[in-house]
C-alpha cells in the first residue's frame, strides 16, 4: 500500500514539475530569439490570436431578401433587313430576343438594369422568381454608365431592394450576385469585392469605375443585383473579361452610388446630369512621378485649368495633385471619374490637393458638361485668351482622348483640333457638321506649345 501511495505522489510532483515548465516558457514565448549567423530575429506571438477562417457567414438571408427582387429581362426588337436582295425586295424583318437581369428598387416595380440588356427593344417583358410576367416600359437609359431604368407596367406591390453606399464598400468585403444566368432564374453566387475603381479600357470613350469581384458571372446575369451580406444593393453586375465569353474568374458591376444618382436623373430630369470640375490630367504613377520631379506616385495630375470652370474659380491650378474628393481616396483616374459620376451641377465637394510639398483643401461648384464626344475624344470650346496664348485664331480643346487610334498617333488632353476636310472647326457646334457616313481624309491639330500636326488618312 506505502509502495502505491509514494508511486502516486512522485507522478503527482513529476505533473505539478511540468505544468510549471509549461507556464513559464509559454509566458516568456514572446522575447524568443533565434540567432543566426549572429542575425537576432525577434519573433513575436500573440497567445489570443484567433482562427478566423473557419467563421461561418451565413448567406441565407442576404439571399432571402433579395432573390424576389431580381427580375429576368426579355428583350424583343424587330428590324428590316436589307442583306440581301431578297431580303430588301420581299422587306423582311427580323426578330431578335435578348435576355438578362433586372433589380427591382421600389414597390410600385421600378427596374435598374443594364443599357445593353434592353438596347434597341420595341418590347420588353419582366418575370419575377415567382413566374408572373409583366410588360415593362423603358423610361430611359445611359450608354456611358450603361445604366437603364425600366417600369413595370401595372399597379401591384414588389418587393425591392434597398441601396447601400457602394463607397463603404471594402475589398475582401463578401458579396453575393443575383440574376438569371443561361436563363436560369433566381441563381445566387458568391464571392468576395477583389478591387475598386476598376477601368477595363483606359482608351475607349467611357470613364469606368466597377466594382471587381469573383462572384461567378455568366451571360444572362448582366442587369442582376450585386449585395452586401445584409442584403443591400452595392453594385449592377454588368461585365465579365473572357476569352471564352463564359466566367473565369472576374466579373464587374456599376457601383450603386451610380446607378442610383442616373437613375434619380433619368426620373427627375430625362437624362443624366454630368458635374464637371473642369480640369484635365491623368492618374500618377512611378514613372509619371519620376518625369514630373514628384515624391507621389498616387493621385490625379492636373495638367489643364479650365477658365470660367469651378476649379479655376476655386484657386485650383496647373500642377496640382488632387488626393482626395469629400475625404474619399484619389488614386488613380477612375477614382475621380467613379466619384464625380453620383455628382450633378452645383453640387460643392472639398478637394484635396497637394501644391508642391502643402496640402490644401478647397471647395469647388462643379458645373455643366459642356464637352462634346466626337470620335472617342472630349472636345469643348476655348476662350479667346487660350487661343491667344500659342497664336491660334480658332480651334477646339482635347480635354480627354480615348481614342486608342489617335492616341497613338500622338493626340493627347490639351491638343487643339482646328480642322477636319478643310472644315474650318471654331466651336464645337461646328462638329455636327461632320457625321457618321462623313469619310475623315485628314485632320489637322496643334500641340499646346503650338506645333502644327497634319494627320491623313487613307
Amino acid at each position: 500500500m506505502k509502495k502505491i501511495i509514494s508511486t502516486l505522489l512522485i507522478s503527482l510532483l513529476g505533473a505539478v514539475l511540468a505544468l510549471i515548465i509549461h507556464n513559464f516558457y509559454f509566458n516568456h514565448s514572446d522575447d524568443l530569439k533565434l540567432n543566426k549567423e549572429d542575425n537576432v530575429v525577434n519573433i513575436s506571438y500573440n497567445p489570443n490570436s484567433k482562427n478566423n477562417s473557419l467563421k461561418s457567414v451565413d448567406f441565407v438571408e442576404a439571399a432571402e431578401k433579395t432573390i424576389h427582387s431580381v427580375v429576368h429581362v426579355k428583350n424583343t426588337s424587330v428590324t428590316g433587313s436589307n442583306s440581301s436582295v431578297w431580303d430588301y425586295f420581299n422587306k423582311s424583318e427580323r426578330t431578335k430576343v435578348g435576355m438578362g437581369s433586372g433589380v427591382i428598387i421600389s414597390k410600385d416595380g421600378y427596374i435598374i438594369t443594364n443599357n445593353h440588356v434592353i438596347e434597341n427593344a420595341t418590347t420588353i417583358e419582366v418575370t419575377t422568381n415567382e413566374n408572373k410576367t409583366y410588360e415593362a416600359e423603358l423610361l430611359g437609359s445611359d450608354e456611358v454608365s450603361d445604366i437603364a431604368v425600366l417600369k413595370i407596367i401595372g399597379k401591384e406591390s414588389f418587393p425591392y431592394i434597398r441601396f447601400a453606399d457602394s463607397d463603404q464598400t471594402k475589398i475582401g468585403e463578401w458579396v453575393l450576385a443575383v440574376g438569371n444566368p443561361f436563363n436560369l432564374t433566381s441563381t445566387v453566387t458568391a464571392g468576395i469585392i477583389s478591387a475598386k475603381s476598376r477601368d477595363l479600357n483606359d482608351y475607349d470613350s467611357k470613364n469606368q469605375s466597377f466594382i471587381q469581384t469573383d462572384a461567378a458571372v455568366n451571360s444572362g446575369n448582366s442587369g442582376g443585383a450585386l449585395v452586401n451580406t445584409d442584403g443591400d444593393l452595392i453594385g449592377i453586375n454588368t461585365a465579365i473579361t473572357s476569352g471564352t465569353g463564359g466566367f473565369v474568374g472576374y466579373s464587374f458591376a456599376v457601383p450603386s452610388n451610380i446607378a442610383r444618382k442616373v437613375f434619380e436623373d433619368i426620373i427627375e430630369y430625362g437624362n443624366v446630369q454630368k458635374g464637371l470640375l473642369g480640369v484635365t490630367g491623368f492618374g500618377l504613377n512611378s514613372k509619371s512621378a519620376d518625369e514630373l520631379n514628384l515624391n507621389l506616385t498616387e493621385g490625379f495630375y492636373i495638367n489643364d485649368v479650365q477658365t470660367e470652370m469651378g476649379a479655376a474659380k476655386a484657386g485650383i491650378v496647373k500642377g496640382d495633385v488632387i488626393i482626395s474628393l469629400d475625404n474619399i481616396k484619389i488614386e488613380k483616374f477612375s477614382d475621380l471619374s467613379g466619384y464625380l459620376s453620383t455628382k450633378r451641377p452645383g453640387d460643392i465637394i472639398s478637394v484635396g490637393l497637394i501644391r508642391d510639398t502643402a496640402k490644401l483643401n478647397l471647395n469647388v461648384v462643379l458645373e455643366k458638361n459642356t464637352n462634346v464626344s466626337f470620335l472617342g475624344m472630349q472636345l469643348r470650346d476655348m476662350s479667346i485668351e487660350e487661343l491667344e496664348e500659342i497664336d491660334l485664331s480658332h480651334g477646339v480643346k482635347v480635354s480627354n482622348n480615348r481614342n486608342s487610334s489617335l492616341y497613338r498617333m500622338g493626340i493627347r488632353e490639351g491638343y487643339i483640333l482646328t480642322e477636319i476636310n478643310s472644315i474650318s472647326i471654331k466651336k464645337t457646334d461646328d462638329l455636327s457638321l461632320i457625321n457618321s457616313n462623313t469619310k475623315i481624309n485628314q485632320m489637322i491639330f496643334f500641340s499646346p506649345e503650338g506645333e502644327k500636326e497634319r494627320l491623313i488618312f487613307e
